[in-house]
């Protein structure tokens, strides 16, 4: 780490912390050249596989879409913010975890399925209906059914309500 002072590569930890509930590490630093002192923070970067379309283009994981889209199916849902974000979290942390590079458009849609499903069997419909394109009301009911036949999670599961 250079100084930020006099820019000499020469710095010592004088003293390191983690912050930020464990995602950062705070190290005091000093300058061996003119002796000052100051403060870097390290956080691990982690990069979000790139999504390959169905159409074959590639583009970046843009987490915002993906809220947007779960947001609208969980729109006057009885969900709380912080079920909303721990699932989003979980996507994201899934997503990361599988260590790729590139996954599949639709492998996301299966993980916010598969997520809303646990969350909210409402805007579960919502959203499937959308993304598997539902073009009649057989579709939906076969769904419906199909989701009613499943054994039902425990109360609080992924931290959600039903």
């Amino acid at each position: 780490m250079h100084c930020p002072f006099c820019g000499t590569h020469d710095t010592k930890v004088t003293d390191s912390r983690l912050v930020a509930e464990g995602d950062q590490v705070r190290r005091r630093r000093q300058c061996a050249e003119c002796g000052e002192r100051f403060t870097t923070y390290e956080t691990a970067e982690l990069v979000m596989p790139r999504v390959v379309k169905s159409d074959g283009s590639r583009e970046s994981f843009d987490e915002q879409k993906m809220r947007a889209g779960m947001a609208r199916a969980l729109e006057k849902r009885p969900v709380s913010v912080e079920s909303f974000e721990a699932a989003v979290e979980r996507i994201r942390q899934r997503l990361r975890a599988r260590g790729d590079r590139e996954v599949e458009a639709r492998e996301v849609g299966e993980e916010v399925m598969e997520t809303l499903q646990r969350l909210d069997h409402v805007a579960y419909i919502r959203f499937a209906s959308v993304y598997r394109r539902f073009q009649d009301l057989d579709e939906f009911r076969a769904e419906i059914d199909r989701l009613s036949q499943e054994p039902n999670l425990p109360s609080g599961d992924e931290g959600g309500q039903r």
